[in-house]
């Protein structure tokens, strides 16, 4: 049998990394990714991606009504912002268990390319949401003819 030396702060210290655990948890979401805004009470699965013509965004929005869901363009910034409202009709103490969140969201995400605002398109489908963001075109070299006196 191995004798081990007592240490008094041990159990102290797992307390602590306990705690920094639980707050990084629910204060993390927000802080790891720099494209949000603002401490929401949850936030859509964004996947983003490119083809030739235009870049996608699909966000995931499981149980939102697409007139709770607006999309912004300002300054070369997408905003994507909405609310999914709890079911009222279920009183609290018939749950068994509740992992689904309800409220505000907002996400925004920096566009690389200068883009025109009247050409991205958004589609609402089986609760995920398309948006279509077309490339520019690219700027073309301009000639400019040179005279010889």
């Amino acid at each position: 049998m191995t004798i081990v030396k007592w240490d008094p702060f041990r159990n102290v210290a797992a307390l602590q990394d306990r705690i920094n655990r639980i707050f990084d948890e629910s204060f993390s979401r927000t802080a790891d990714l720099d494209d949000d805004i603002s401490m929401s009470a949850w936030k859509p699965l964004v996947d983003i991606y490119e083809t030739d013509e235009a870049i996608i965004l699909k966000a995931e929005l499981p149980g939102i009504k697409k007139e709770d869901v607006s999309v912004e363009v300002k300054d070369n910034v997408l905003t994507l912002k909405g609310v999914r409202t709890e079911e009222k009709e279920i009183k609290e103490k018939n749950y068994y268990r509740k992992e689904r969140a309800f409220g505000t969201f907002s996400r925004a995400f920096n566009l690389q390319h200068r883009i025109q605002p009247d050409n991205i398109k958004a589609r609402f489908k089986d609760g995920v949401l398309k948006i279509e963001i077309p490339k520019p075109e690219e700027e073309k070299p301009k000639q400019i003819t040179v005279k010889v006196e």
